[in-house]
């Protein structure tokens, strides 16, 4: 029977365009669907961008921007990463629509009614130099379980543990560097620690398939409570003060709620949009959103990554359950990619693939969809990305293997035979090969075992190129009393070909519509029962995918510096720098090297008398006494603003006698060349985690 299928992917947060590890996902959950498309089930597939939060509000700000235009711009750059990439969701929205206003609301006005929202006062953390209650993503230090340094105020990335900001180590604020100071604030909770929530999620959770065993054995270690009453489930605090981006609270004036609660809420909104559009009316689907969520047989299946189990398996069950909709049936939970030595790839780090950067080189976007698959199980394992490996897979198995088949056999059929397919003797045991190797694809696709699906179609297309180079059909070519035995030696390997189409389908989406559509002459793209199908004609061979060059994976993990000369020898215009000011002359390594750059905090700050320009700073650089420093930033900064921040220093600049005093040190800064036109001026500030006395190199 056709399944109803309801599918997301975790929603991307709306302050950058997509890095690697989204297409990752992305990629997963479409050959999913498209699989299961090709069985003839009904699927819906909607995402949308995560788009409330106070990290997007402060961006926004700096920027210059309101938060829904800052979303706005960075949601407008989407649609090339999906379109690029042959990613086929139905439907694309934002948690900032009305629909998901609406929901949200509804939801947790359900879940009050149901007596499991709770008002507690609670103390929590105050950025006294921004003025500001700070959020969980603003809040580092030491994790209070396994100790790991500069973690985040909600959970920790390096033992996955859960808990509350005031319970970090050696706490500071990430947006200041101040230490936060306590105050207290009316807060709403999500009673997920009741008796009723702990009851239904352990049903739930251990319902058979719906998670990965990995995943609950996790899970089964966030329920237990030890002898001194310690862990289990805790409430969840589901509330924030303004100012903050987000959907109020109902009745609740100057509360919002917290990103993560109508975050998930984003899957129901954007499926109720694609439904309100009539995009769903017009593909086959005559019912309502909510007919068609109160339909037993509909499923409702996530994609998420690892880090983000807690939210998706405890919460959002929870608040679906108890305010009467649909839970999920399963949630598929992934791990990273990688780079060399497993290192999560980062863009902030320098270890990152830019997706865009990937497309805008040429590279075939389907060379990496058949990479990552081929990488892919139903476990939660993380990825790598090799290079070598990487040439060396796609020339392998696409080009030597797969089309390899197709060019050699269609040139003979063409050149002899116009193009008309014809098998001599019985094709049972041929169409009972690729029935068999169709069953065992068909289940490794739906268990999400891409990996073994891939090993085994190159495995057929090592035999259909065995069998074909066995057959030696340049030498039949020869003899024209074995020209039927060289056609029906040509139509096998075509029927091979088509097979392993067929099942690619779901990889390589652009490739095999065309193979279905100019190789084989259908006017539609492959189904799955084409896999058995014997087929007839063949039309002239297209070339249909070229080798992967590994200059071009170099130049992938460059960066990309426009060269000026270039652009103007091609006749663009090649425009002023920003700053105003052509680049300095080259220097060597050796001339960076004498400069010894270096972190500091600062720890004070005061104006100096007699003087409009400067402030007087007290550095702390990691010795064992502060450096003062005398800087000319007054007219960008009052000292307020200055304290608790971390800076970069010139450690081993000369010192100055000034008539202030001794300046030990200059603290660096940006500004335009043209200072009158354009005014401001820049305090450099390091990524949030750096302490004074890291040397910047």
């Amino acid at each position: 029977m056709p399944r109803k299928i309801f599918v997301t992917t975790a929603l991307p947060y709306a302050n950058a365009p997509f890095h690697v590890g989204h297409m990752m996902e992305y990629i997963q959950a479409d050959i999913w669907v498209r699989f299961q498309r090709m069985q003839g089930h009904a699927l819906h597939f909607v995402c949308a961008d995560d788009a409330h939060g106070a990290p997007i509000m402060i961006a926004a700000d700096k920027a210059g921007k309101t938060p829904q235009q800052f979303v706005a711009e960075v949601a407008a750059g989407r649609q090339q990463y999906l379109d690029g990439f042959g990613i086929s969701f139905d439907n694309w929205s934002s948690t900032d629509a009305p629909e998901n206003h609406a929901l949200a609301q509804d939801i947790y006005r359900q879940l009050r009614k149901e007596g499991l929202i709770a008002v507690k006062s609670v103390e929590q953390f105050f950025d006294p130099v921004k003025a500001m209650f700070l959020p969980d993503r603003y809040i580092k230090g030491e994790c209070p379980v396994c100790g790991a340094k500069d973690q985040n105020g909600d959970n920790c990335e390096v033992c996955a543990s859960v808990y509350a900001p005031t319970d970090l180590k050696n706490p500071y604020s990430a947006l200041s560097g101040a230490a936060p100071v306590l105050k207290s604030s009316e807060h709403y909770f999500f009673q997920l620690s009741s008796q009723r929530c702990l009851d239904f999620l352990k049903r739930w959770t251990n319902a058979p398939g719906r998670l990965q065993p990995e995943v609950l054995n996790k899970i089964s270690e966030w329920f237990k409570v030890d002898e001194q009453g310690h862990g289990g489930l805790a409430d969840w605090d589901i509330s924030r003060d303004a100012p903050y981006f987000g959907i109020e609270i109902p009745d609740a004036p100057g509360k919002y709620f917290y990103v993560w609660l109508d975050a998930p809420v984003g899957y129901l909104a954007s499926l109720k949009n694609y439904f309100d559009s009539g995009r769903a009316k017009a593909r086959g689907e005559p019912r309502s959103f909510d007919e068609f969520l109160a339909d037993p047989e509909v499923e409702q299946v996530h994609f998420i990554g690892k880090d983000i189990v807690y939210f998706h398996t405890l919460f959002w069950p929870a608040m679906l359950q108890f305010s009467g909709r649909k839970v999920p049936d399963k949630v598929f939970v992934h791990g990273f990619i990688t780079v060399g030595g497993g290192e999560k790839m980062s863009k902030s780090r320098g270890t990152g693939i830019s997706p865009l950067r990937y497309l805008e080189l040429g590279m075939n976007a389907e060379w990496l969809r058949y990479y990552i698959a081929a990488k892919l199980n139903s476990h939660v394992e993380d990825i790598e990305f090799n290079p070598e490996d990487f040439v060396a897979r796609i020339n392998s198995d696409l080009v030597g293997k797969y089309v390899n088949i197709a060019s050699r056999a269609a040139n003979f059929i063409n050149k002899r035979f116009a193009g008309e397919l014809r098998f001599l003797g019985d094709t049972g045991p041929m169409l009972e090969a690729a029935r068999a190797t169709a069953a065992a694809v068909q289940e490794s696709y739906d268990g999400r075992e891409f990996g073994k699906a891939l090993r085994d179609i190159m495995a057929a297309a090592d035999r259909i190129n065995a069998a074909f180079d066995a057959a030696q059909p340049w030498v039949l070519a020869k003899d024209e009393a074995r020209l039927a035995e060289l056609q029906d030696v040509c139509s096998r390997a075509l029927q091979g070909f088509r097979l392993l189409s067929v099942l690619l389908a779901p990889v390589l989406p652009a490739l095999t519509r065309r193979v279905a559509r100019e190789l084989f002459l259908l006017d539609r793209d492959f189904a799955w029962s084409d896999a058995l199908a014997l087929p007839t004609r063949v039309a002239v061979y297209q070339h249909l995918m070229q080798r992967v060059d590994a200059k071009q994976l170099d130049a992938l993990f460059e960066p990309s510096t426009p060269d000026p000369a270039a652009t103007a020898a091609a006749g663009s215009i090649v425009l002023p720098l920003p700053g105003g000011e052509a680049i300095a002359p080259t220097i060597t390594i050796d001339d960076f090297a004498k400069l010894d750059l270096r972190i500091a905090r600062i720890v004070a700050c005061e104006k100096v008398e007699g003087s409009t320009k400067l402030l007087k700073l007290t550095l702390d650089v990691g010795e064992a006494a502060t450096r003062t420093v005398f800087s000319g930033i007054q007219s960008a900064y009052t000292p307020e603003q200055l304290v608790g921040k971390l800076t970069v220093v010139v450690a081993n600049l000369a010192p100055r006698k000034m008539k202030f005093g001794l300046s030990e040190g200059m603290v660096l800064a940006a500004s335009h060349a043209d200072e009158k036109s354009h005014p401001g001026l820049f305090v450099l500030e390091p990524h949030a985690g750096a302490i004074p006395g890291l040397r910047v190199r």
